[in-house]
């Protein structure tokens, strides 16, 4: 019995590493075309992303988009987040909602919503059109992780705080912004590794005039299969798991993702 758990442990771990490791195999590979096992060991296709212009460019754009709407995203979070936990306001509780409602959909209907929003407000392929269109799909992350560290504020320490003369303005900002901000970083972590690796909504609002990396690579595939892919696949995937790992260290990662089984 021991032997089978052990054996199925074993293959489900197979299972979830091997196409990575194969990728990464792929990525290091010396001659310019897909092959596992690699042909020769090379560094060339991960100096490829940052040498030429094209994928540079590309990564430059996925960052700087990914940032952009991440940031939003928390911008608006905050305070619908704090009015809705701090004073109960019904229309608070409604954004709470509606902040929601767009993760919950099919991110293909969403791309299709924004796509017909700015044709007719004449934005179509513009950059900002990505950042504020993957701020609005995203924005559930951030409601729900600074909605979670808010819960955790010890009404205590506003009370004491308020019994020593503090104002409003002067309990939110040394009180409850310290305990809620590493939940605050958690869910602008959590929509910046989206934000970059997503493809629909950004093809959808800015078509090929604006490239991230995922439209680039499917630009890419077009004309065949280079080693490059793979490497900026490497690269998303450590990227991922620095960001993650950043979350697990400032954040109370367990009762984040326990808040969003």
């Amino acid at each position: 019995m021991k032997l089978l758990r052990n054996s199925y442990l074993a293959l489900f771990a197979i299972y979830l590493v091997g196409p990575i490791l194969v990728i990464t195999a792929v990525s290091f590979n010396a001659k310019k075309f897909l092959a596992f096992p690699p042909r020769g060991f090379s560094f060339r296709w991960y100096a490829e992303i940052f040498v030429a212009n094209d994928w540079f460019a590309a990564l430059m754009n996925s960052l700087l988009i990914a940032a952009c709407s991440a940031f939003l995203a928390v911008l608006v979070a905050i305070p619908v987040s704090y009015m809705a936990w701090r004073h109960g306001l019904r229309y608070a509780k409604a954004l709470f909602s509606l902040g929601i409602a767009p993760f919950i959909l099919p991110p293909v209907i969403m791309a299709l919503a924004f796509l017909l929003f700015f044709a007719n407000v004449g934005m179509h392929g513009w950059t900002i059109n990505v950042i504020i269109a993957h701020a609005i799909f995203l924005l559930a992350l951030p409601l729900v992780t600074v909605s979670l560290g808010l819960e955790s504020v010890d009404m205590s320490l506003i009370e004491a705080s308020q019994t020593m003369g503090a104002d409003n303005a002067t309990v939110f900002r040394t009180v409850i912004l310290p305990i809620a901000a590493p939940f605050a970083f958690a869910g602008f972590a959590f929509c910046f590794v989206l934000s970059l690796n997503e493809y629909i909504i950004a093809l959808m609002t800015v078509g090929f005039t604006v490239e991230t990396l995922p439209i680039k690579i499917f630009n890419a595939l077009r004309y065949g299969y280079t080693p490059v892919i793979a490497s900026i696949a490497v690269v998303f995937l450590v990227i991922n798991v620095l960001v993650f790992s950043l979350i697990a260290k400032f954040s109370n990662l367990s009762r984040i993702l326990g808040a969003m089984d």
